[in-house]
């Protein structure tokens, strides 16, 4: 079996490295923030060009908390895609707030730019772009309409750490939030996020919100919350940051290699954009007939995913936004022709060769 992701052969791969350093953890039994803590946020910060960076307890509590930093809450509402993960409008409900999609491109996925200024109201606060399966949103107009109606921009890079717009990392315009579920391509081995941002005031206030709102141990001075990211976890990223680039070029050499095989057999991809270094957290394919392909490749030894098979305005916990179908037509045809295919680090070029022949031998028995 050709798994979709494999978490095992990208452990073995630095096992005595992951495995020396989470004994120091346990060794010095220093398991929640402390000195593996900083460290993996130094280290982060420096990666990223940016001023601060801060280990949190998962990708959707650093959403969170850095729409608090920034103040969102009742009465405010922010402009989000639809073809999300449910924690991105998540966060902005936990905060009082109210989530307001705008469609995207039927090319990348992502976010619309032509379309943001049409939703903008009085009530409009921030907008969070998804650099959605490794590639980073067009954010030269974004941050234009966002000083234009002085909004907030949050960069939800919860699949896109390392990946680049114009040379740049992120966060490209302020703020950005990383997630390191076990799957992305910084993951660790449990829930794990951050917060990076240039934006002092915000890393102030993360920094507090993250740890109860302690100033001391036993002092705080604003109610915060329990999401700190634990020791053994950190740890574990910094192991792994050290080979992020390394396995990056790995993904993007994949990437390449379906991008020429497909192209043969003519099945359709998203447009990597000229602007973008793509990182390739999924690599994606528009197939009319998913379904049947899905069941084609399982049958043959080839796991594959949807990400994400509902758009979020038709979730059942969202329906009281009051969207229908039809209310964002390209994301509710994205949801319904897009697959995952097996994309990782240590996928062999052989496995890559044989996935695209089953897609091309599935084609043609759909063509008869």
């Amino acid at each position: 079996m050709i798994p979709l992701v494999d978490l095992k052969a990208n452990y073995l791969f630095i096992k005595d490295e992951i495995d020396v350093a989470i004994r120091e953890v346990i060794d010095n039994t220093s398991f929640i923030m402390g000195e593996p803590v900083k460290k993996f946020e130094s280290e982060l910060a420096n990666y990223c060009n940016c001023d601060h960076a801060f280990g949190v307890s998962s990708g959707s509590s650093a959403l969170f908390l850095a729409l608090k930093a920034y103040g969102i809450g009742p009465g405010d509402e922010v402009i989000t895609v639809p073809n999300s993960f449910i924690a991105t409008p998540e966060s902005i409900i936990q905060c009082g707030a109210k989530p307001v999609f705008v469609d995207v491109n039927e090319d990348d996925m992502l976010i619309d730019v032509t379309k943001i200024e049409q939703v903008i109201t009085d009530k409009t606060k921030a907008i969070i772009p998804v650099h959605l399966y490794g590639q980073i949103c067009d954010m030269d107009p974004i941050i234009e309409i966002a000083k234009k109606h002085n909004l907030v921009i949050l960069e939800d890079a919860a699949q896109a750490i390392g990946a680049e717009y114009k040379g740049r990392k992120l966060p490209i315009h302020e703020t950005a939030t990383f997630s390191f579920f076990p799957a992305k391509n910084l993951g660790c081995f449990g829930d794990g996020g951050a917060v990076v941002t240039n934006n002092s005031n915000v890393a102030k206030i993360v920094s507090k919100l993250r740890d109860h709102g302690r100033i001391s141990k036993y002092e705080s001075d604003v109610i915060g919350y329990g999401e700190r990211l634990d020791a053994i976890q950190a740890a574990i990223l910094s192991v792994k940051l050290k080979h992020l680039d390394d396995c990056t070029d790995d993904r993007i050499k994949n990437a390449k290699i379906y991008d020429l095989k497909l192209r043969e057999i003519g099945i359709n991809f998203p447009v990597k954009r000229e602007y973008s270094k793509h990182v390739y957290y999924m690599y994606e394919i528009f197939v009319a007939n998913r379904d049947g392909l899905m069941k084609y490749l399982l049958e043959n030894n080839v796991s594959t995913g949807i990400h994400y098979p509902v758009p979020l305005h038709l979730q059942k916990s969202l329906l009281y936004l009051g969207y229908k179908k039809t209310s964002f037509p390209v994301a509710e045809l994205c949801a319904k022709r897009i697959l995952s295919i097996p994309m990782y680090p240590e996928l062999e070029e052989s496995s890559i060769e044989e996935i695209c022949k089953l897609i091309g031998m599935w084609k043609k028995i759909e063509s008869r």
